[in-house]
């Protein structure tokens, strides 16, 4: 077991420099935290955090298997650093790697709390070593439909934790705030030191618990937007080819009516029908089929009785029917009949 002065300044100054860059970030007057200068605080703080904590697991400075009177005083405050590693991992702002810092974090917060509920520090339930969601070693969901849905005794005690949390949370800072100048000034004995230590300890056991809540709920939610983004296949597995936009014309009947219209618009270009069809033909948004057989030179009524006549020599049944029955109609009712207006 090292005692304090066994684990060196350097340690004791990277903790320093961390905490100090951590406490600049959470109450910077930057406005945004994505600013530069606060995204170069907290890489700092990182770097300087993760040396320490690399320093503390070479040295052995704390294990499971012994009791909170074995930590020297002065090697209490050595236990916040995987609290400080989680805290600054959640300034990160990169969106792209959001839920990668989440669960980074998490894990920082998790050591953390697994390390303070092995030496006794606080009475707490300690969260699941996995996110919500994610399956555990055996392969199997923990927990079905049902137990996504808290029930309403659940939901009350949360609450209920919350607010002790607060209030335990309030009574942390207040007696740190009054201890703080005292310890820091050097006048206070070992005993005092080691207190100051614990109570900075148990205030961040509750801003644990509060943050692994946090980073629970944000991960459920990206990982739903995540799923609901994904692309869906494409209908008979074809892409739809992009279709060059249209550019503005003049529409005319004729190849004729397209000199007149082309000399009065010379700015704006003409196309009749055939060419239109054509055009659209070749760009594979109209088949063969589909372009109307024009004769050079011929009118849209004309086509259209074309057209008419030869659905009728297609011998279209129903169309055929229609023309006799009006015929035999007219035949046996003359022009007027059945106008009984104004007829005394």
């Amino acid at each position: 077991m090292a005692e304090g002065a066994g684990a060196g300044p350097r340690l004791a100054e990277l903790l320093a420099a961390g905490r100090r860059l951590w406490e600049e970030v959470e109450t910077g007057a930057e406005p945004s935290s994505g600013a530069p200068a606060v995204q170069d605080k907290v890489r700092q703080g990182l770097d300087a955090l993760q040396q320490a904590a690399a320093m503390v697991a070479q040295l052995d400075l704390f294990s499971e298997n012994e009791e909170l009177e074995e930590i020297a005083s002065a090697d209490l405050k050595y236990l916040l650093l995987p609290a400080l590693l989680g805290a600054l991992t959640l300034k990160q702002v990169d969106l792209s790697r959001r839920l990668e810092h989440l669960e980074s974090a998490r894990a920082h917060f998790w050591r953390f709390l697994k390390l303070c509920r092995s030496y006794g520090l606080g009475s707490f339930h300690l969260p699941s070593a996995s996110p919500p969601g994610e399956e555990d070693a055996g392969g199997l969901s923990l927990g079905g439909p049902a137990a996504a849905q808290p029930s309403l005794v659940a939901m009350a005690s949360s609450r209920q934790a919350k607010i002790e949390r607060y209030k335990q949370k309030k009574e942390l800072e207040n007696r740190l705030a009054s201890m703080r100048t005292f310890v820091e000034s050097g006048q206070a004995d070992e005993d005092q030191i080691r207190e100051f230590y614990i109570l900075q300890i148990q205030k961040w056991i509750n801003t644990g618990l509060e943050e692994i809540e946090s980073i629970d709920q944000e991960m459920v939610i990206l990982r739903s937007r995540g799923t609901s983004k994904q692309p869906s296949a494409p209908p008979h597995g074809a892409s739809r080819q992009a279709r060059a936009p249209l550019k503005p014309f003049i529409l005319t009947r004729d190849a004729a009516q397209a000199k007149v219209f082309g000399a009065g618009y010379p700015g704006l270009p003409t196309m009749t029908v055939d060419d239109w069809y054509e055009q659209r033909r070749r760009q594979g948004v109209v088949s063969a089929q589909g372009a109307p057989q024009r004769t050079p030179g011929i009118t849209d009524e004309e086509l259209q009785k074309q057209q008419q006549e030869k659905k009728e020599e297609e011998d279209d049944e129903e169309a055929l029917q229609k023309a006799r029955n009006w015929d035999d109609w007219k035949d046996t009712h003359p022009r007027g009949y059945g106008n009984r207006q104004n007829v005394g």
